[in-house]
């Protein structure tokens, strides 16, 4: 990866692990799960969409586990919500607010890191981008018992993906550059809170009437 980008993909790294290992230990916390429940749940959640991302582009070992920042962040998130959840709880829409920080945050990273990696595709690494920001949820609910919420919630999926077009095709322009990075993210995490505020959810199938 390039120099100049080195200090970004750490810093939207280092906020979509924190805020998603949040979302995760309130998962483990209200299925009552124990302490190493809560951990597995909140590493689960903050770094699985970061290790399917690098598995995915051939960067091997994934950083999600080699990069001591990156499990000390997700480890940290853990045990402040299984120490203070009920403080936490409280504060559920605050950590909406931050879910789609996190969001925006690695569907920016995802894609990043793919076009900056020779030989990935820019359809390839908008893909990319989406499974990194949705890709941790997934594997946590999964682990809950329950249905993933990427396909039950308002629009969560769909922000992602324009973030990471943005990303993508700025840098086919040649115009890639930290402000865009942070401003993509913006636009993730604007387009997500909006379709919370409002319920927008991506169509559904019509029910049929019975015979």
């Amino acid at each position: 990866m390039p120099t100049s980008f080195a200090s970004a993909q750490l810093a939207l790294d280092l906020v979509g692990v924190f805020v998603f290992a949040l979302s995760g230990g309130l998962v483990a916390v209200k299925k009552r799960f124990d302490l190493f429940g809560v951990l597995v749940l909140a590493c689960a959640a903050a770094l699985g969409g970061g290790i399917v991302r690098d598995l995915l582009i051939g960067d091997i070992p994934p950083v999600g586990i080699s990069d001591w920042r990156l499990l000390t962040a997700a480890a940290l998130g853990g045990l402040v919500t299984f120490l203070f959840h009920p403080g936490v709880e409280r504060i559920t829409r605050f950590v909406r607010v931050l879910d789609a920080a996190g969001l925006g945050a690695f569907a920016v990273a995802g894609s990043l890191k793919a076009v900056t990696t020779p030989g990935v595709s820019p359809v390839a690494a908008v893909l990319v981008g989406v499974i990194t920001a949705v890709g941790g949820g997934v594997v946590r609910d999964v682990l809950a018992g329950q249905v993933p919420e990427v396909l039950r919630r308002e629009l969560y999926a769909v922000p992602a993906m324009l973030g990471s077009v943005v990303v993508v095709v700025a840098a086919q322009l040649g115009s890639l550059q930290d402000w865009v990075l942070w401003t993509a993210a913006g636009v993730v995490f604007a387009l997500r809170m909006i379709a919370v505020r409002l319920h927008l959810n991506a169509p559904t199938p019509l029910r049929s009437n019975p015979l």
